[in-house]
Order: C-alpha cells, then sequence, then structure tokens
C-alpha cells in the first residue's frame, strides 16, 4: 500500500525532520530511531535520507501506510516495522536492494504480495504475530534468507519444496501456530541449526537424530509424552528435557574420567614395574635413562660405543 503523507504533498527534503533526528544522525552510527513516536505517517523528509541512512527503527507508531518515496533509501540495510497496522506490504518497501533484515512482526498482513522477491539482500525476516494461515510461496524465491521468524499466526502446514528451495535457511520460528503434527517437510532440512516449534498441538514427534547441523530444538507447550530423540549436540528446550539434558552431561562426564584413566595407564604401569627395584633406586633408573637419551642425542656414535664397552667389561 502505497500512498502520500499529506493531502498537498511537501517536496522532497524540504519537510522538517521528526525532532531529535538531526542530533541522531549527527553521532555517525547511521541510524534513525523513531519508535512509539505516535507518529502518523513517515515524514517523507526521512526519505530524502538516502546517504546518510543504513537503519530505520519506525516500530509501535500504528502506521497503516509508508509512502512511496521510501524506495528512495537504496543504502538501507535495517527496517523495523513491527507493531503497527499495516494490512499490507507497500511495495516501495520491496525496492530497498541492499535491506537485509526486515521486521514487520506484530501487524495484520494475511499474505506477502508478489514483488516481495525483489528483496534478493534478505537474510532476516520477522513476520511473527501476523494473520498467516498459509506459508507465502513469494518467500521460495528468497535463497539467501537465513532466518525466518513465523511464530504466533495460523499455519498448519509447510510446502514441499521448502528444503529444496531455501537451502540457505538455518533459523526457523513456527511456535504459536495451528500444527497438529510434526510436518514431515521439516525431516529434510538437514541444515537447520535452530527449530522452535513450541505452543503447537504435536503429540508425537519423530527421530530428528539425523538432523547434523540442528544445535536447538524447542518443542515445549505441546502435548508430548517424551522429549524427541536428537543427536547429542542439540540443546533441547520442553517438558522431559531437563532431565535429558542431565543425563546426557552426566554420561559425557563418565567418558571424560575413562578417557583420563586410559591415558594415565601406560604411567602406572612404567611406576608399578620400577617399584621392583628400592625406593631410591627406580628413581635413580628413571634418571639414568634420562641421561642416556641425553647423551644418544648429542653424540650417537659415541654412545654406542660406550655400550659396547660396557658390554665387554660385563662379559
Amino acid at each position: 500500500m502505497g500512498g502520500v503523507c499529506s493531502a498537498m504533498p511537501v517536496p522532497l527534503g524540504e519537510e522538517q525532520l521528526p525532532d531529535g533526528a538531526e542530533e541522531q544522525l549527527s553521532s555517525g552510527d547511521q541510524t534513525l530511531e523513531l519508535s512509539g513516536r505516535r507518529l502518523k505517517t513517515l515524514p517523507v523528509s526521512v526519505c530524502a535520507l538516502a546517504e546518510r541512512l543504513h537503519k530505520l527503527y519506525i516500530s509501535s507508531n500504528g502506521l497503516r501506510e509508508l509512502p512511496d518515496e521510501l524506495n528512495l533509501l537504496e543504502n538501507l540495510r535495517i527496517l523495523a516495522l513491527d507493531f503497527n497496522k499495516l494490512e499490507e506490504v507497500p511495495e516501495a518497501l520491496c525496492h530497498l536492494p541492499r535491506l537485509s533484515r526486515l521486521y514487520l512482526g506484530g501487524n495484520r498482513l494475511q499474505d506477502l504480495p508478489p514483488y516481495f522477491e525483489q528483496l534478493q539482500s534478505l537474510r532476516c525476516l520477522w513476520i511473527e504475530k501476523n494473520y498467516l494461515q498459509h506459508f507465502p510461496r513469494v518467500l521460495l524465491r528468497l535463497r539467501g534468507l537465513k532466518s525466518l521468524q513465523m511464530g504466533d499466526n495460523r499455519l498448519r502446514g509447510l510446502p514441499q519444496d521448502l528444503p529444496t528451495a531455501m537451502t540457505g535457511l538455518r533459523g526457523l520460528w513456527l511456535y504459536g501456530n495451528r500444527f497438529e503434527e510434526f510436518p514431515p517437510v521439516l525431516l529434510r532440512m538437514a541444515f537447520l541449526e535452530i527449530l522452535d516449534l513450541d505452543r503447537n498441538k504435536i503429540v508425537n514427534f519423530p527421530s530428528l537424530c539425523h538432523l547434523r547441523n540442528l544445535r536447538l530444538f524447542s518443542y515445549d507447550h505441546n502435548p508430548v509424552k517424551a522429549p524427541p530423540a536428537v543427536s547429542d549436540k542439540v540443546t533441547l528446550v520442553g517438558e522431559g528435557a531437563q532431565e535429558v539434558m542431565q543425563e546426557r552431561a552426566e554420561k559425557e562426564q563418565r567418558l571424560k574420567e575413562e578417557e583420563e584413566q586410559q591415558a594415565q595407564e601406560p604411567l602406572h604401569g612404567i611406576l608399578k614395574n620400577s617399584s621392583t627395584l628400592g625406593a631410591g633406586e627406580s628413581f635413580s633408573a628413571l634418571d639414568e635413562a634420562d641421561q642416556d637419551q641425553e647423551d644418544f642425542e648429542e653424540d650417537p656414535e659415541e654412545f654406542e660405543e660406550e655400550l659396547v664397552f660396557e658390554d665387554d667389561d660385563e662379559t
């Protein structure tokens, strides 16, 4: 949803910036924080800051639209629009070529438009607390996306081509949706590192041991009877997870102690053999062995000759 900022348009750059904006920009951080100011719309003057602005935070303002001039912010990397009243994504937003982080949580979105795929620099998308009933297929064309936050929506399923389309995805948050069974497609997402299915209605979880890259799995507040099976590298969050993690820690401690004990056995063998000598003799024997090693390293030929002479003396 595009739209002008006022009934009588003001020439770009002539409208005053919000209070304190110049002070923020003068710090050199290239960041503008305008959250919680009850703005009715984004001032067009902000859109004239293309060279100076990399991060723009306009959360919690009750915004329903954005100016068409937003696409002038071609250097923008981070845009926070969460907790406003957007019912659709403005097209101007999708023409930000360097945007890598976009926060749209807490709005009124029911879907994402086709032109959303133009955000090819996007790496992190937070779209939680909206009204999504289906996984937006346009996301499958964002192959560079690494972090996708879709918690607290109304999803019941996932597209079958998710694993092949979004191979770059590393974190997927699906908590607070309406899944009644574990989405089978997730079993083919071996590249995931974080998976959150907290607060759904899943009764049974399959084994996830084959997901070798998984490091964190949250399944809390699901009606499960036992924690899902995962590899030992995965941190679990949910009912019964604490017991599993404790048992795993105790097992690791036992293995560590066994390894240390095995490493000490050769030394114990040496000390045991030397105990047949007198208390003083055992250490002197070891000292002599050390001295022999030093003599050999200094002059191998002379050391061998000495051994020969010692043998002759003994015979």
